[in-house]
């Protein structure tokens, strides 16, 4: 479980952001580094410290070598943004389908 991790071994240890607990897990954070808002830059040059050192021991390839070489910039609008896509499955009805859905798969779970 993700809350029983601990902060050192996240690329943003103090908001618990991107563990890198497996090579997958540090693909994953390169590739999702700048869609981390609310850091400063001394967060994201630690942060990328930390996932350079993750990925030797896990053996990825890592060609950046700083974090500005990672994404264009952190996606500001990214809370308008999913305010808006459930406003939109509410509307559709998408939600209530996601969790209807959701439900029925507990229940043939608690039945097993």
């Amino acid at each position: 479980m993700q809350s029983d991790l601990p902060d050192s071994v996240y690329a943003f240890p103090q908001q618990r952001k991107e563990p890198l607990t497996d090579a997958k897990h540090v693909r994953n954070a390169v590739a999702r580094f700048d869609q981390v808002t609310g850091v400063s830059e001394t967060e994201r040059e630690q942060a990328f410290a930390n996932i350079k050192k993750a990925a030797k021991y896990y053996d990825v390839d890592l060609s950046e070598t700083s974090w500005r070489d990672l994404g264009v910039h952190p996606q500001s609008n990214r809370s308008a943004s999913a305010k808006k896509g459930a406003a939109t499955r509410k509307r559709t009805g998408a939600a209530r389908t996601a969790a209807g859905k959701a439900a029925a798969t507990r229940r043939k779970k608690a039945r097993r």
